[in-house]
């Protein structure tokens, strides 16, 4: 807009001192456009322009006829089809052409939608971007649900958009509404329609049996008719604005925690469109009798997924891996995975539960699973021992026995016993057990005595323990022996060589010590 003291000097110039729109534009400081319009207002007709030919002038009528046939037509396609037909210009200028001669739609009017009180609700995903979990990266949405009536609102943050975590926000909208409205409006999202042709809609079976178990109609809107669920499309540009913008938080459950408070406070006491003496909150409490009563008990939301464990007490779920009992390794088991828990089931039995991580690669364990799979180690360990010691002397048995009978620590006996057997033998062992049983001594203090008195009365040496290190044991390498054949090559060639000269029977050359 401009003054009028500049509107009327731009007339005096024009009519008086014959100025030209140009010359009244530069002095004036002021766009030529700017001039043509106060003179056209004023009655003064635009002066007509010598137009140009141009390149695309022959193609006019064909871009017009494609237009009115196919009024959204892409410039860029059109410009393929008359490149073909022999034009030789530049797609700018073309899309200019394209744009002016492009018939205008004609603005669609809408119907002020209203809705009865419990009659409706409106549902969908809002994107906010990424949020970090430790070294994982997951992307941050919301399920947002509003009351169509009263605009009631509720928010549910999360880090996916599975199937659970869309039944969950409805089982958690439902609670904090007190009641079910009688249809719930839909996106034509995966998690709502399989599959669309016109008006013929395959829904998903499972919310369809979830909403069976809550008495409401799910109904999707029209392809591209965003207006029709306009209620919920501007609750999450509130959210957006209002809510999220600039906002701090510590984790997902605290930022659900303020969305909560937000939609009790904040966005309750906003006027009611409907009557603007009303808040949102007095309009909600008028509809709340309205709606659909919960049902007595909630369906089952979890994540479900069938996984193996492999040889490691171990099942992989959602990037990271949590325990299970060592005996239930090389198995087919389910994990049924909440907002916070991870359960694991073997058929009906529960057999682990952790809480759910968000962050990746991570083991997730139950100190108990790794304490029994270490004990269980051990006592193979153990086993082996034993059986060895019974291989080698069977009398031992008879021995543990009578140490059990005492109370005695049979791991430490089983030790000394295996020691006695590598310093003197299975035989001296054997022998020396039946003495120590005869003598109603069954410990392996009496068995070591009798080796030791035995190995005296026969003069031999007391064995000794050779112990290694590690890294003497780590530098022992196998050494592979080498054929001799080379050397009786040499042999044979120094025997023919050389003579050998006789040596006589009784020589001190022909002894050998």
């Amino acid at each position: 807009m401009i003054s009028k003291d500049l509107e009327a000097k731009i007339l005096r110039l024009f009519h008086v001192e014959k100025w030209p729109p140009g010359t009244i534009a530069r002095q004036c400081g002021c766009h030529h456009d700017t001039v043509q319009r106060v003179l056209a207002e004023a009655g003064v007709p635009a002066p007509e322009r010598s137009k140009r030919p141009s390149k695309v002038d022959p193609f006019v009528p064909f871009i017009v006829e494609q237009l009115e046939l196919y009024p959204t037509l892409r410039a860029s396609r059109l410009f393929d089809m008359v490149r073909e037909r022999g034009y030789v210009g530049h797609p700018d200028h073309f899309r200019h052409v394209v744009a002016r001669h492009r018939p205008r739609r004609k603005a669609e009017a809408y119907l002020r939608l209203r809705t009865l009180a419990g009659e409706q609700g409106q549902v969908d995903w809002a994107h906010f971007g990424t949020v970090r979990v430790g070294s994982a990266e997951r992307r941050l949405v919301c399920f947002v649900m509003v009351l169509s009536s009263s605009r009631k609102r509720f928010l549910h943050f999360g880090v996916d958009q599975a199937m659970s975590g869309f039944l969950r926000g409805h089982v958690l909208g439902f609670r904090a509404f007190g009641g079910v409205p009688r249809v719930l409006l839909y996106d034509n999202l995966k998690s709502a329609v399989l599959e669309r042709a016109g008006d013929a809609i395959r829904f998903h079976p499972t919310l369809l049996e979830f909403a069976g178990h809550y008495r409401y109609e799910p109904r999707p809107v029209a392809v591209a008719r965003g207006n029709e669920k306009g209620r919920v499309e501007r609750a999450i540009r509130a959210v957006r604005d209002r809510f999220f913008a600039a906002r701090q938080w510590k984790d997902i459950d605290d930022l659900n925690a303020q969305a909560e408070a937000w939609c009790e406070r904040e966005a309750t006491e906003r006027p009611w469109p409907e009557d603007r003496n009303l808040t949102v909150q007095a309009a909600y409490e008028l509809e709340r009798p309205l709606l659909l009563p919960l049902p007595d008990d909630e369906p089952a939301v979890d994540e479900r997924k069938v996984v193996t464990a492999g040889k490691t007490p171990y099942v992989r779920f959602d990037l990271n891996d949590y325990s299970v009992p060592h005996d239930r390794v090389q198995r087919q088991l389910v994990v049924l995975a909440s907002e916070h828990r991870v359960r694991v089931l073997d058929g009906t039995e529960l057999v682990a539960e952790h809480a759910r991580s968000y962050d990746r690669d991570r083991q997730i364990e139950d100190r108990a699973h790794i304490d029994a799979l270490v004990a269980q180690k051990r006592a193979a360990h153990k086993a082996r021992a034993t059986d060895r010691l019974l291989i080698a002397a069977p009398r031992a048995r008879e021995l543990l026995i009578r140490q059990a009978e005492r109370g005695e620590n049979l791991g430490a006996s089983t030790a000394a016993l295996l020691r006695l057997l590598e310093h003197y033998g299975a035989a001296e062992l054997t022998v020396a057990i039946d003495e120590a049983l005869a003598g109603e001594l069954p410990h392996p203090a009496a068995v070591r005595q009798c080796l030791e008195r035995r190995r005296a009365d026969k003069g031999l040496p007391p064995p000794v323990s050779i112990v290694v290190s590690p890294q003497a044991r780590a530098r022992e390498r196998p050494v592979k022996p080498h054929a001799l054949v080379d050397y009786d090559h040499l042999s044979a060639d120094k025997t023919a060589s050389e003579p050998v000269a006789p040596v006589a029977p009784n020589s001190k050359e022909n002894l050998h010590v």
